[in-house]
């Protein structure tokens, strides 16, 4: 769907629903239409404007030591002591990595580098409540690094696995500090729904994994969870092909879409005798491709894209129930649902794989609408949505975006970084009005 115009906007998700949050102090709530793309190819409400911050293969600024990474996936920002933040950003590309982009208190860049080296097909993650990255990569034998966003990490870049959280195609995770418990996805249509139990919270070295068992058949329904422990929390597997060379050679070729996946595909195979870890418990239900996930106020809400559902787990009472479907409405505004971001005051921020290239809210009052497009990109898709702490900014990238000579921007390419910035006062949320 390239045609720039994308989804009008409003509906809201299944009738029952309860709210999320603070809908009447959320400002975007009250965004309306999203206007005709601006010169950088992106639709946003009135009020904001954009601007492209990194380019794959390319310096964020002049002078920059790091070249911005190819396939830039999931992201996060985190917060400094001088009133600036920092914006982390995953590589999907095998080698991968996470990258860093450094702003001042003005919100301009001022150092860029890498935080994570030694890994391949990052994908998505998450942030910690002690000022961590979760890095995750997605395939058969990923693994879970913890990054420093200052960069402390890159310098021993491998001593950060986190092995206690499993192998498997880690997709995307996040922390629920109140109970000391690592939710994660797995991006396979069989994929798991799990949880890592901290022995010692905050520590991630060791503890319990576990994989949900989904009670009941009724989709429309708040369901149980029952949680079982993972007998084999890292399987064996055989490595087909020397690793080690594959990075080389493949960061020297004209990569296409799926190249990646079909080497990987024949890399790496579980051990006779093992077993993948999504197939270890007989009562495990699979959610079918889990991808984003975010903890906000108790509930845990993560989306899976072979249905194109959002669902909300309760961690009080153990249920979970799907808050979006886009088979329940006959032309949704939100498909190809993928990663996850909220903001302070309960507003879901989903971002799409394909479908209209849009970010989509679903806001505290539980309405939906777009709230950014980028057009003439049909094939890529949006990864990495995040706040600046002070929610005058949202940053995301078109993974597989390609800047023309002309300027013009398409897909086919390695990837585009973009800002979005509150003018004259516009904010997508208040700091002071969400603590």
């Amino acid at each position: 769907m390239d045609s720039g115009q994308g989804s009008a906007g409003g509906g809201t998700v299944r009738p029952g629903m309860p709210d999320g949050g603070d809908a009447a102090g959320s400002p975007i709530s009250r965004l309306g239409e999203l206007g005709e793309a601006d010169e950088n190819g992106v639709r946003l409400p009135q009020g904001f404007a954009s601007r492209i911050i990194a380019t794959a293969g390319q310096r964020p600024y002049a002078g920059s030591p790091y070249l911005w990474h190819t396939y830039p996936d999931g992201g996060a920002t985190f917060r400094m002591d001088d009133g600036g933040w920092v914006y982390v950003s995953n590589s999907e590309f095998a080698p991968g990595g996470v990258g860093a982009l450094r702003f001042d208190a003005d919100g301009e860049i001022v150092d860029a580098y890498q935080i994570q080296a030694g890994t391949i097909l990052n994908c998505a993650g998450g942030p910690t409540p002690w000022g961590t990255w979760l890095t995750c990569e997605e395939y058969e034998a990923g693994s879970v690094y913890e990054c420093d966003p200052r960069g402390a990490s890159a310098t021993d870049p491998l001593s950060n696995k986190r092995p206690a959280l499993g192998t498997f195609n880690h997709e995307a995770a996040t922390v629920d500090p109140d109970n000391g418990i690592v939710y994660m996805t797995e991006d396979d249509p069989q994929g798991g729904f799990y949880r890592f139990v901290c022995d010692a919270y905050p520590s991630l070295d060791s503890g319990t994994l576990q994989i949900a068992e989904l009670v009941g058949d009724d989709p429309m329904t708040r369901r149980q969870i029952i949680w079982h422990d993972v007998p084999q929390p890292n399987p064996p597997t055989a490595l087909l092909t020397e690793i080690e060379n594959l990075g080389g050679e493949l960061g020297e070729l004209p990569l296409v879409g799926g190249l990646i996946d079909a080497v990987l595909d024949t890399a790496f195979t579980i051990i006779p005798g093992n077993t993948p870890t999504r197939q270890q418990v007989e009562q495990s239900s699979a959610f079918d491709g889990g991808e984003g996930i975010w903890y906000h106020d108790g509930i845990v809400f993560f989306t899976t894209k072979g249905d194109n559902r959002v669902w909300a787990y309760d961690t009080a009472d153990g249920f979970v129930e799907i808050i979006y479907d886009d088979d329940l409405f006959e032309d949704p505004v939100l498909t190809g649902v993928d990663n996850v971001t909220i903001s302070p005051l309960g507003d879901i921020l989903v971002a799409e794989d394909g479908g209209d290239m849009q970010i989509v809210a679903i806001t505290a009052d539980r309405n939906i609408l777009p709230l950014v497009q980028v057009v003439n990109q049909p094939d890529s898709e949006i990864t990495g949505p995040a706040f600046s702490p002070d929610g005058r900014c949202l940053y995301f990238s078109s993974q597989r975006g390609r800047r023309s000579v002309d300027g013009a921007d398409s897909d086919g390419g390695f990837g585009i970084t973009y800002e979005i910035r509150g003018v004259n006062g516009q904010r997508f949320f208040n700091p002071r009005a969400s603590t």
